[in-house]
């Protein structure tokens, strides 16, 4: 008769940083492998950045010339807020995009009825772009005070494994709509792009060449190369000329309107569309959106860490990241991205796709955002990609952010019914209501709220369409309430309290003190 497993045959012990990464966050591959892996970041980020400016820009009245050179600022300012974050930031390997949270907002700004009355489109297009520019400006202060002033460190003292657990998922799951329901927008490309990248990144990822994995390391550039140059033969072959209109669009190589449009060099800066101008309503609204940017960002910092393989980051180092953010909004405020910036959790799925969580590989990425966002003509060419293929990935690289926020399940006991019941709510409410808000704006062409106040209406419909943001208040809610004293252990917080402070854990130093000597001007706490 066999004998009975042991104990660790059956359970894993919790490990504070994930293993099997090939780099960690300062270890560095070769140069060359590091610029490919940066190209690769850029690449990907594109995606948001040509789609929210795709969206938006067409409402506000804007045409095509309009779209290119928001989506050149986009990247611009991207670039400038990610060097910033991985330098004097957090330090973690995040790329700094567009976010969707801002959208709510944003549009609400576009009905204003000040501004619809405007009949000529550009002139419309440039007050609304102004009166945008003026909300982030303001709104900014929100996390720019909650960052420096270290409010947001305090607040993190409220948080614990089985609160941070489905903020972290749903950063990820929360972007459900973003993933397959793009991708089947153009199902000819979007279902083999889907199944290529992941027989190229995990089936084939111990394929080398030279004693190099190169299918785990760029499956994603490889996939799209191959995907896109299919896309094109489908649009030059004449295989949607008697297609809907919605179909050309989602499929064709050629519709974006992008490389046409654009400008050989031209260099994004400050005020370029005028002098933003400053309504209250306006600003208040778009306050709910940077509250939304906060939580979602301190879910995929959290994530970031796992996949960089370092420690979770202390208090004051997320505080001084969401800081650096805020400026990152002003920024965006600034030159007129038209949205507000957040992490990009496509950027952090792919940390953990490749193994690479290196930090220089990001800063790599910020320079090609730059560099292309001047180049009009060339970062056009592969801003034209086709977005189904970019939502293809994304079912991959968010469902992957998502199950690193279900890792930290590890640390707390699940055994214990209280936290059964705090994860389950918070999962299922974050996911459940943020799908009613949107589903009630699609039917009704408003939100759930619709008082005559509209800054009251839009900061309840952005608050509650974020699934992060209504998990956090749920769980964090839950797990500060509900026999809090006599479940430390069940919690996950002997293991969470060391990394809260800077001096709690010894790795903390060479994860996230501040390049140039700076700590002796800011020492950590």
């Amino acid at each position: 008769m066999a004998a009975p497993p042991k104990p660790e045959e059956i359970s894993h012990p919790p490990m504070d940083q994930l293993q099997g990464l090939e780099y960690c966050i300062d270890s560095n591959p070769a140069w060359g492998e590091a610029i490919a892996l940066g190209f690769q970041h850029y690449i990907l980020a594109l995606g948001t950045a040509v789609m929210i400016p795709s969206f938006l820009v067409p409402l506000m009245g804007g045409d095509d010339g309009d779209k290119v050179r928001v989506v050149q600022t986009l990247l611009f300012v991207e670039g400038i807020n990610t060097l910033l974050q991985t330098l004097f930031g957090t330090r973690l390997p995040t790329v700094i995009g567009g976010s969707w949270a801002f959208v709510v907002p944003i549009i609400s700004i576009i009905h204003d009825s000040s501004l619809t009355r405007i009949a000529n489109p550009h002139d419309r297009f440039l007050s609304t772009m102004r009166a945008i520019q003026g909300a982030l400006i303001v709104a900014s202060s929100v996390q720019i005070i909650l960052g420096y002033s270290q409010l947001w460190a305090i607040c993190s003292r409220f948080f614990s494994p089985v609160g941070m657990v489905p903020v972290i998922a749903l950063a990820g799951f929360g972007l459900f709509d973003r993933g397959f329901p793009e991708a089947g927008q153009c199902v000819e490309i979007g279902v083999p792009m889907f199944i290529l990248f992941v027989i190229f990144s995990q089936y084939l990822k111990n394929f080398q060449f030279r004693q190099w994995p190169v299918m785990e390391r760029f499956a994603l550039i490889i996939t799209i190369t191959v995907i896109w140059a299919y896309a094109h033969l489908l649009t030059a072959s004449g295989a949607y000329r008697h297609r809907p209109d919605a179909t050309q669009k989602h499929c064709r190589t050629d519709k974006a309107g992008l490389i046409s449009a654009a400008p050989w060099i031209k260099i994004p800066y400050p005020l370029q569309w005028g002098a933003p101008t400053f309504d209250a309503g306006h600003a208040f609204g778009m306050m709910a959106a940077v509250l939304v940017s906060l939580i979602e960002s301190t879910g995929a910092y959290k994530a970031a860490s796992r996949l960089a393989s370092a420690t979770p980051p202390p208090a004051h180092v997320l505080s001084r990241g969401i800081g650096w953010q805020g400026i990152g909004i002003l920024f965006s405020g600034l030159f007129g991205t038209a949205t507000g910036c957040t992490v990009s959790i496509e950027n952090v799925g792919l940390l953990g796709s490749t193994r690479v969580g290196s930090r220089r590989v990001i800063q790599i990425s910020a320079g090609f955002m730059i560099f292309f966002s001047i180049l009009g003509k060339f970062g056009a060419l592969f801003a034209s990609i086709p977005f189904p293929i970019f939502a293809a990935v994304y079912c991959v690289l968010f469902g992957l952010v998502a199950s690193v926020g279900l890792s930290f399940l590890q640390f707390t006991n699940m055994n214990s019914m209280r936290n059964l019941f705090i994860a389950g709510v918070s999962l299922f409410l974050g996911l459940s209501i943020p799908e009613y808000f949107r589903e009630y704006t699609t039917a009704a062409f408003h939100g759930p709220s619709h008082t005559k106040a509209g800054w009251f209406n839009d900061f309840l419909n952005t608050i509650f369409s974020s699934s992060p943001t209504v998990a956090m208040m749920v769980a964090v809610f839950l797990d500060n309430t509900l026999d809090y004293k006599d479940s430390a252990k069940d919690r996950g917080m002997p293991w969470w309290v060391k990394f809260r402070t800077f001096k709690g854990d010894s790795r903390n130093e060479e994860f996230y003190t501040l390049p140039f000597n700076l700590n002796r001007f800011f020492p950590p706490s």
